[in-house]
């Protein structure tokens, strides 16, 4: 037996309502005019049609193909090779726990799977209540601070099973989180809009700081001449008195954790529309 299913072809998308079309072509041209070849503007109008609904539709892949001359062949291609394009509807916050080497062994395998359970929901999966979507990351280039969680691309650094628990439920209750360093926290359409090249308008956001920890740093003042530290203390024994040993583990989620190579029954990758 043949695995063909014949059916009725896949109709065009749909074009965005005039009133929506008008505002995204006016910023779709700002985007284009930074680019001496129009194409190279894909990834930013990728993010811009993200922007309105929170994952880039059908709708979304033809708007950038007509207004930048390609087929929606090519934008589907762009489209579903890069995973911060999102391909079905997702939550407010994007909950990424790393789960790459370092973390994991430092408990991000073990926040991950508690999340799961606490959430009801799998990789890649969202909430009842659309605020939450859960899924592990790669490396956020962050390991001095591990395990780490990020919420739409803001740093939580040296989470717990426990904190990473509160930090979602203070999402879904809507109570205002800070992440540990970098800018104020805002929506996934929100982020979507200033990664697409737009100002943040936030107050403070722009001059919100954050750096790598002091082990990251060793090798840029080595490189600089400058001498480099005695020991490199975790963020989480920094305190402790200097003419003492620094204990095993300085807290519970040091500890290595049983390691998996990903979720087997939620396996990550790009999601397809129906009829795509």
């Amino acid at each position: 037996m043949s695995d063909v299913q014949l059916g009725m072809p896949e109709l065009p998308a749909p074009d965005y309502p005039a009133e929506v079309r008008a505002r995204l072509e006016a910023d779709a041209r700002e985007v284009i005019a930074r680019y001496p070849d129009s194409r190279s503007a894909l990834l930013p109008l990728l993010h811009l049609v993200q922007s309105e609904e929170g994952h880039v539709t059908r709708t979304g892949m033809r708007f950038c193909a007509e207004v930048l001359g390609l087929t929606t062949a090519e934008v589907t291609a762009v489209a579903t090779f890069y995973t911060m394009y999102r391909r079905k509807p997702s939550g407010d916050y994007q909950v990424g726990v790393c789960t790459n080497t370092l973390c994991a062994v430092m408990g991000g395998d073990a926040i991950f799977e508690e999340l799961q359970s606490h959430l009801g929901v799998g990789n890649g999966e969202t909430t009842e209540d659309g605020k939450v979507t859960l899924e592990h990351i790669e490396c956020n280039a962050a390991c001095d601070y591990a395990p780490v969680v990020m919420v739409n691309w803001e740093f939580f650094d040296n989470q717990t099973v426990e904190s990473a628990k509160g930090l979602v439920d203070d999402l879904r209750a809507g109570r205002t989180v800070e992440p540990t360093r970098g800018a104020p926290l805002c929506t996934y359409k929100e982020t979507a809009r200033i990664l697409a090249g737009f100002p943040d308008v936030r107050p403070g956001a722009v001059e919100a700081g954050g750096s790598a920890g002091p082990a990251s740093l060793v090798g840029l003042r080595l490189a600089k001449g400058e001498a480099a530290p005695g020991r490199v203390v975790s963020p989480r024994s920094a305190d402790a008195p200097q003419d003492e040993a620094p204990p095993t583990h300085p807290s519970s989620h040091d500890a290595p954790q049983r390691t998996s190579a990903s979720d087997p029954h939620h396996p990550a990758g790009p999601v397809a529309e129906e009829g795509e």
